[in-house]
């Protein structure tokens, strides 16, 4: 008779950082946490790049591809842009554009300034209502006044067909603009502003460089919202310009690639780019002073 003998195996220790103990269970947890969301960031970051993809190869698609429901171009035809750039009144849009966007950013911001620290620092009797009748203004819908002011600009100034009627105004004061730079006033310090005075400085000064200095990141943030509101402004350039195609913007230009009976997609598609191009470079190389100034706003009261 043979006798069976059983070896017992030792027993396995688990080391520390193997699967099962806390540590190990704590790193899988973050690992999952950062697949999580970085899936979520990723998704929504396609959810807002594929528009862009979507006219970028529209825009190198010929003409008959062009929304045809293929999505990837037979062949690239980058002469689309050149033929964009060589449509009579092409430059003379972009020119006008940058008029419109420059001087209007510019006229705006020099007109909110002082507004806005004037109703941020000063105590004067009618300040709230002053505040209040500001706010009211940005309620008012552009389309409600714009029959009185068309019969202002064409028949006592004689100034339609030109961008005029969409600058000068802007010298004027915009009411969102002296609204969130006055909220960015008020997270200033009242205490730079009194030092400013002891040493002998008047409210001009003490405004030039004190107050602007350390305003700079609300005062970009008015300045890109007033540029980007001008840059696509659609409104304004077909009540004033549509009867001189020298004085369109891009943004209503355009529409002269739609023609009565169809319309050049891919051509379109092309402009189209080139029109958001010079926001998103401005944006780009702005961003971080535009989050601090809108971030900023609405500290205070």
């Amino acid at each position: 008779m043979t006798t069976t003998t059983f070896t017992r195996r030792p027993a396995r220790t688990r080391t520390p950082g193997t699967t099962g103990t806390p540590a190990a269970r704590a790193r899988r947890t973050r690992l999952l946490h950062w697949i999580a969301v970085h899936a979520v960031a990723l998704a929504a970051a396609l959810f807002f790049l594929l528009p862009f993809v979507f006219v970028f190869l529209t825009s190198v698609m010929s003409d008959d591809q062009a929304m045809s429901g293929e999505l990837w171009p037979h062949q690239w035809h980058w002469s689309n842009y050149a033929a964009v750039f060589t449509t009579p009144g092409f430059l003379d849009w972009w020119k006008n554009s940058l008029l419109y966007a420059g001087l209007g950013t510019l006229f705006t911001v020099c007109s909110a300034i002082p507004v806005a620290y004037a109703l941020a620092r000063f105590r004067f009797r009618g300040r709230r209502t002053a505040m209040v009748l500001v706010i009211s203004t940005m309620m008012l819908p552009p389309q409600v006044v714009v029959i009185p002011m068309y019969l202002v600009w064409a028949q006592q100034l004689h100034l339609t067909g030109s961008i005029w009627p969409l600058v000068v105004p802007m010298a004027f004061g915009d009411a969102y603009s002296i609204f969130l730079l006055r909220q960015f006033l008020l997270t200033i310090p009242q205490e730079y502003v009194e030092s400013a005075k002891v040493d002998g400085c008047g409210e001009l000064r003490t405004l030039l460089r004190i107050v602007v200095p350390m305003a700079r990141p609300g005062i970009a943030a008015i300045s890109l919202f007033q540029f980007f509101y001008c840059w696509n402004d659609y409104f304004g350039p077909q009540i004033y310009t549509a009867q001189n195609p020298a004085a369109w913007t891009l943004s209503y230009g355009l529409e002269s690639f739609k023609t009565a009976h169809s319309v050049n997609w891919n051509l379109t598609m092309a402009a189209t780019l080139l029109v958001m191009a010079p926001v998103i470079v401005v944006f780009f190389f702005a961003q971080k002073a535009f989050v601090e100034g809108v971030t900023l706003t609405g500290v205070k009261g």
